[in-house]
């Protein structure tokens, strides 16, 4: 008697290639509408001025260029680098962290060179959290920091900054404590000078944030990109480093500097980290994984640029900045825009103008959608970074000043 087998199941798989679950829940790309609506501009022939992305206009200092001409020539430097940090850029982080924030890191073990500042917040998440962990992002926020964490297999738990407060967290709100102290959260972010709201940070604040991170056992980690460009004292922008409590070798904390802004080396990609040795050995194992670091030659720059960031280029780029910010200011202000003139950073901040049909402050996409078609001056919708941002509005100080002023007076003629 013939015994018959029965069939197997059959197995009915989504096309491929197939996205992973990880990336549909990745909330959308901010850019994307705005790309559309300037695309369209553009395709009608208008001159549009983009005050949208936060890409330096001026060139790289020469004296970054030349030192990156000489070390390119070198034919060791063509070979693999050295994945952590030359020597020689370990030790210029070093000393560029005591000279301007009198911090005294060990290069050896506390320091750790970067494929630009996104390279090493992307990746953070995937060294310290496990699926199920969570992680504070204080929003409107870069928007890698939630990102990374779902990536991780993480989720990130939005606490919403207010206007009135200054864009600052309040340590002492209760649903904040309330989230630090479950279990699987381990990890907050903090960005000041931020990122879209151009909000400073005091040592005050950091000394709070640290406070808040020991007692709740998280790991503090702070996005430090816009150091350089200040309008006033540099000691108004504190590194975390510097706070009561915050020892580089007693607390989890990690705070991420970029050469982008401040030399204007953005498509560069080079950057470095500061932290507590854990912490460091933590990122160097997921990026032992992920590259292979940043090309010896591009270090070399970088040494030149950190032990020159006093230099008077970049005294001039910043007051090149203050004249930016002062113009955006005063126009958006014209226009009935509600705005607080940012201390730091690349980006004013505005509360849209009332809408006469609502008599509220305007939806943000529906002013920058009138922005970009009445006026072709393109900016970036607080929406997209935060719901506490629904009716403000985010202007870059990117762009040649000529043509910020010109933005500025075709705002003046919008009905």
């Amino acid at each position: 008697m013939s015994t018959r087998t029965a069939p197997s199941p059959v197995v009915v798989k989504p096309p491929v290639p197939a996205r992973a679950d990880r990336l549909l829940a990745l909330p959308p790309f901010l850019f994307n509408q705005i790309d559309d609506k300037k695309r369209a501009a553009i395709a009608a022939g208008k001159d549009v001025i983009n005050l949208g992305v936060g890409d330096p206009d001026k060139p790289t200092p020469s004296f970054i260029i030349d030192a990156l001409d000489k070390a390119a020539r070198v034919p060791a430097n063509h070979q693999y680098p050295d994945c952590y940090g030359t020597k020689a850029f370990l030790a210029a982080a070093a000393r560029f962290m005591q000279a301007r924030f009198g911090v005294k890191a060990d290069p050896s073990r506390h320091l750790l060179a970067l494929i630009g500042s996104k390279d090493g917040i992307a990746h953070l998440p995937m060294g310290l959290l496990n699926p199920g962990d969570e992680s504070i992002v204080f929003a409107p926020a870069y928007p890698v920091y939630r990102s990374a964490t779902i990536l991780a297999g993480a989720t990130a738990n939005v606490i919403q900054t207010r206007g009135e407060d200054g864009w600052l967290p309040r340590f002492d709100d209760p649903a904040l404590a309330q989230t630090a102290r479950r279990a699987g959260c381990k990890l907050m972010w903090m960005n000041y000078p931020g990122n879209p709201t151009g909000a400073a940070a005091s040592r005050e604040t950091f000394d709070r944030a640290v406070q808040f991170a020991k007692e709740h056992r998280l790991v503090l980690a702070s996005d430090l990109a816009y150091s350089e460009i200040y309008f006033d004292r540099p000691e108004s922008v504190p590194s975390m480093w510097q706070s009561e409590g915050a020892d580089l070798d007693t607390f989890p904390g990690i705070e991420f500097h970029s050469l982008s802004k401040t030399f204007n080396m953005t498509g560069w990609r080079i950057a470095f980290a500061v932290g507590h040795p854990d912490v460091i050995g933590a990122l160097r194992q997921v990026k032992d994984n992920v590259d292979s670091g940043v090309f010896n030659a591009i270090q070399d720059a970088g040494v030149v640029a950190l032990d020159r960031f006093n230099d008077p280029a970049i005294g001039a780029m910043r007051e090149e900045y203050r004249v930016r910010r002062d113009l955006v200011v005063r126009g958006l202000r014209a226009i009935g825009c509600e705005v607080s003139e940012p201390r730091a950073g690349i980006f004013v901040w505005a509360r849209c103008p009332i809408d006469p049909a609502t008599g509220k402050p305007m939806d943000s996409w529906k002013f920058v959608g009138k922005l970009i078609d009445e006026a072709a001056v393109v900016t970036v919708p607080g929406a997209g970074f935060a719901e506490s941002a629904a009716s403000w509005v985010r202007v870059s100080l990117t762009r040649e000043t000529g043509r910020i002023s010109e933005a500025m007076d075709r705002l003046k003629r919008l009905t």
